[in-house]
């Protein structure tokens, strides 16, 4: 396999970027990904990528349920808040507010829009278990074009 040909040809794969919370009992942790797609109508399904070894990966596995938070054009800011871990002091994440709703997962006040999902399914390949969550809560905060993983300059394409 020709490498660059193939580096290229998944960088042209689009991207947005999430913030993608969890709960495990009385926590909450958040992460930014980009790795999200409704895979499903009826029922309303998605699938997201999130990387092996990580809380994130564990607290969404072990609780069970997930929150994407999309977020807005330009919100470049928010989105690397969550590329390291963010203290968490009561409902905020730094100076960051969220607040709960269906499952208990962060939902961050800022996001252009929310939704909230339970595991139906998951799949351990690679260096990331991909997961299926069936939606079962979303709201709107704004209209709003979403943030794209290209507006930040940034690619991926192994």
């Amino acid at each position: 396999m020709d490498e660059q040909a193939k580096k290229t040809a998944l960088r042209g794969i689009t991207y947005g970027l999430y913030v993608i919370g969890t709960k495990v009992g009385d926590d909450v942790n958040a992460f930014t990904g980009n790795w999200v797609t409704q895979t499903s109508f009826t029922p309303p399904l998605v699938a997201v990528g999130v990387k092996k070894g990580t809380s994130s990966c564990d607290g969404i596995l072990e609780s069970g349920v997930f929150s994407v938070n999309v977020l807005e054009s330009g919100q470049k800011d928010l989105a690397f808040a969550f590329f390291k871990p963010v203290s968490r002091v009561g409902n905020k994440f730094g100076d960051i507010e969220f607040y709960t709703a269906t499952t208990g997962s962060p939902i961050l006040k800022d996001a252009l829009s929310w939704f909230e999902c339970k595991v139906v399914d998951h799949n351990d390949r690679g260096d990331h278990v991909l997961v299926v969550g069936e939606v079962i809560d979303a709201g709107v905060h704004r209209e709003g074009k979403p943030l794209t993983l290209g507006e930040l300059g940034l690619f991926y394409g192994g």
